[in-house]
């Protein structure tokens, strides 16, 4: 009995326990009508919620009519929304097929913790997990693309994985149940559609047995991919540290470009991505590759990660005390890199507090000639990332201290120093 088939998966994968409250996202077509059937016959507390997308006129309003039909019939409450799909899909600017995935999820969560409910189920089977696994590997996947369907995502659960859509149309025409179908899943319009109406079959005549050929594979590499991911675990907590990624320790990794892209990947990097910044680990520093999260810097002797903000900041993170007194002989000059003394005639222009610039030079203090800022802060061994982030305090055009770190030997306390202006950081 299927019914007894779902019930050992459940309990198997642990997706939900016989109190559980389960929101159902109910379609109305074969697998959704089902999934609520046998939730129901296992007397699991369960409500329904179903989407209208408007995407095929007559056809969206039918599915509306029959799931309250059949929710009345078995007295199961139902929430229902009405969505305009394809505006919000040129709002977005993403296909018709992702904008509908992105309201009904959405959606979802929201009715789940509006009930209280533990879970949210949906009907993916068998078939829909072949079909995503064979989906995945045509535009390229690593081991988790080729996993197929996972049983749980967070609060979403799919309790018919077990199941194919033959046993599914089987069990409904076994109970007599009638259910809606989607005339758009006879089109070969979609990627997937393709897979299912041409490629599938194709693949059975070389091989009968196809489906269960992957299914099987799928399994063996779910043990492949825990091996996997735990030396990946393992290969992270060797390369990366609190600076970024240590370009020698990577190089040092059995396959260091898997290990870079498992890093860089969850990040919004793709692919090709990841392999420009491998082939710029032996490179010169300075390089940067950005999405539109992060950036990745190359520094010396690391790979600097920094999250992108939505504008640059031009306020410093500290304020500046100004204070400003006679010099007499017995005045201690502070040594804190927190704080600055000037000759208060020689700091006599117009002060402004900017960040240091491609091309800044200054002479640092106790030296004669100038210096420039990037070469200063490379011999103080500054990564790019922090060369960026120096302020500098400028009188008129000329730099006169390197906040935080060195004052400009132009505007130094001498024998003829009349008044000192003291600069701190808070």
């Amino acid at each position: 009995m299927i019914e007894q088939r779902v019930i050992r998966y459940i309990e198997k994968e642990q997706l939900f326990s016989q109190n559980s409250k389960i929101l159902v996202a109910l379609s109305g077509g074969a697998d959704s009508v089902s999934l609520l059937r046998i939730l129901h016959s296992l007397g699991y507390d369960c409500e329904a919620a179903h989407c209208n997308f408007h995407l095929r006129g007559k056809e969206s309003d039918r599915d509306e009519m029959f799931v309250c039909q059949l929710c009345q019939q078995y007295n199961i409450p139902l929430h229902i929304i009405d969505f305009d799909t394809i505006r919000y899909a040129e709002e977005k600017r993403i296909s018709i097929e992702m904008a509908a995935r992105e309201l009904r999820y959405e959606w979802f969560e929201k009715k789940r913790i509006e009930c209280h409910a533990d879970r949210i189920a949906v009907a993916h089977h068998q078939d829909d997990s072949i079909e995503t696994m064979l989906l995945n590997l045509i535009r390229g996947t690593g081991i988790t693309g080729l996993l197929g369907i996972r049983p749980i995502n967070g609060y979403i659960v799919r309790p018919l994985l077990c199941v194919s859509r033959k046993e599914i149309i089987c069990y409904l025409q076994n109970i007599k149940q009638k259910y809606v179908t989607d005339s758009t899943n006879l089109e070969d319009e979609y990627t997937r559609n393709k897979i299912r109406l041409h490629l599938l079959p194709l693949m059975q005549e070389i091989n009968p047995a196809i489906k269960n050929s992957l299914i099987t594979t799928s399994n063996h590499l779910n043990d492949v991919a825990t091996i996997y991911n735990k030396s990946i675990s393992e290969a992270k907590a060797r390369v990366i540290t609190s600076e970024g990624i240590l370009i020698s320790a990577i190089l040092q990794e059995p396959a260091p470009e898997t290990v870079l892209f498992e890093i860089l990947h969850p990040l919004g990097f793709n692919p090709t991505q990841i392999k420009d910044i491998y082939h710029s680990l032996d490179g010169q520093s300075g390089k940067q590759f950005s999405n539109k999260e992060w950036k990745v810097i190359k520094d010396r002797d690391f790979l600097l990660l920094e999250k992108i903000r939505p504008e640059r900041e031009d306020t410093p993170s500290f304020q500046l005390i100004r204070e400003e007194g006679e010099y007499t002989t017995d005045f201690q000059i502070p040594h804190e890199k927190e704080v600055a003394c000037f000759d208060a005639d020689k700091l006599s222009g117009t002060i402004t507090l900017r960040r240091c610039q491609t091309g800044d030079t200054f002479i640092p203090f106790g030296m004669k000639g100038k210096k420039k800022v990037s070469d200063y802060l490379t011999d103080r061994k500054f990564s790019i990332t922090q060369k960026e982030r120096q302020w500098v305090l400028c009188c008129n055009e000329q730099i006169a201290w390197l906040i935080g770190e060195r004052t400009d030997n132009r505007f130094r306390i001498d024998k003829n120093t009349r008044r000192v202006v003291i600069y701190r950081m808070v």
